[in-house]
């Protein structure tokens, strides 16, 4: 069943001696607002971690598959989506290349539909996409101005090629089928134009959340850890027997989190996403901390979740005023557990059309 009412909702969470969300570009260390201190997570880390508990939950069983997990292959959804609708795609193109040739090809800013890919050390392959526009791809090779081989390389390969450019009722068919069998397509949308893969568009899900941001400013440690063995032979004979690894770990001694979230009914109909979906979308962000555990994150809890239900679809009150009336106080001056705080929930004089859900 299809919604009829906006939702906004407010998702307070806390870490323990643990990494909430750690930034690859600075070393892993905990995410944080270089002005002010406060620790941050970003919305992409909730989402793998709402996409995690439904594949759990799910077992990646359609309607309620996942199509940005580990180690997925976007663009063979896709195909899947065409071949069980009957929609013909031809077939993708590939042609060997050198190395030299593939990294000239590069320099040239290849279009979506062309890509090199290293198929093996060594070894490259110009990839032609299925749904390839060949005039297109004819009038760019004009533009780009590439020396006689590799026009002539580009030329045989476009001639070899057998790809049907998808006309825009298959491309929405096949969106509408991705919707259909992926619970986070239909929930956070997703970009479904890639390269070497049929052309699907984009989704605009329903569902967004924000950064999360600690309450407070956080003070991130960092410790000294050991490994009582080597990975090598190397490693073991320079180390004469010790064995031994260090290595360095980051954590935050406490921080309690608020992020805030959106729900459009409007959005909901578009991709399918129904009220099935978001009990299910509000069993996660409850539990979701409770199988996710891993030496990294420490002691990681969902402590409130706040949902306004408004009568409307278009709202009976601004999103702001309303996680306004969600005040969290700090009760101890250097805090180190949830009852360090004290979270007040204004439930007063609602404006009128607006319900308040505690679901934690």
């Amino acid at each position: 069943m299809s919604l009829t009412n906006r939702y906004d909702f407010v998702l307070l969470f806390d870490v323990k001696d643990g990494n909430p969300n750690g930034d690859p570009d600075a070393g892993n260390l905990p995410r944080l607002d270089a002005e002010t201190g406060h620790g941050l997570v970003t919305d992409v880390a909730l989402k793998r971690k709402v996409r995690n508990f439904v594949a759990l939950l799910h077992q990646y069983i359609r309607p309620h598959d996942i199509y940005v997990r580990e180690k997925a292959v976007l663009g063979r959804s896709h195909v899947e989506a065409f071949n069980t609708l009957g929609i013909s795609l031809g077939e993708e193109g590939r042609q060997s290349v050198s190395q030299e040739q593939a990294e000239s090809l590069q320099d040239l800013g290849l279009p979506d539909y062309l890509s090199i890919e290293e198929i093996e050390d060594g070894k490259f392959e110009l990839v032609i996409s299925a749904d390839i526009d060949k005039k297109a791809a004819q009038e760019w090779i004009k533009e780009a101005k590439p020396n006689a081989a590799l026009k002539k390389l580009l030329s045989d390969a476009l001639k070899k090629s057998k790809g049907r450019k998808p006309t825009q009722a298959e491309s929405d068919s096949g969106r509408a089928w991705l919707c259909q069998n992926f619970f986070d397509i239909r929930t956070f949308g997703a970009v479904l134009s890639l390269k070497s893969a049929p052309n699907c568009g984009q989704v605009r899900g329903p569902v967004q959340i924000t950064f999360a941001r600690s309450v407070d400013p956080i003070i991130a440690q960092e410790h000294s850890i050991t490994r009582m063995a080597v990975a090598t032979e190397a490693e073991a004979e320079k180390q004469g027997g010790d064995n031994r690894t260090m290595g360095r770990k980051h954590t935050v001694p406490y921080g309690l989190y608020v992020a805030h979230g959106f729900v459009s009914s409007f959005l909901a109909r578009q991709t399918g996403f129904s009220d099935a979906d978001l009990e299910l979308l509000w069993q996660a962000l409850s539990q979701m901390f409770d199988h996710d555990r891993s030496a990294a994150r420490g002691e990681m809890a969902t402590r409130g979740l706040y949902v306004f239900k408004h009568e409307s679809e278009l709202g009976n009150a601004p999103a702001h005023t309303l996680f306004e009336r969600i005040q969290v106080v700090r009760k101890a001056d250097v805090p180190r557990s949830f009852a360090d705080y004290e979270v007040a929930v204004n439930e007063a004089e609602l404006p009128s059309g607006v319900a308040l859900l505690r679901m934690v």
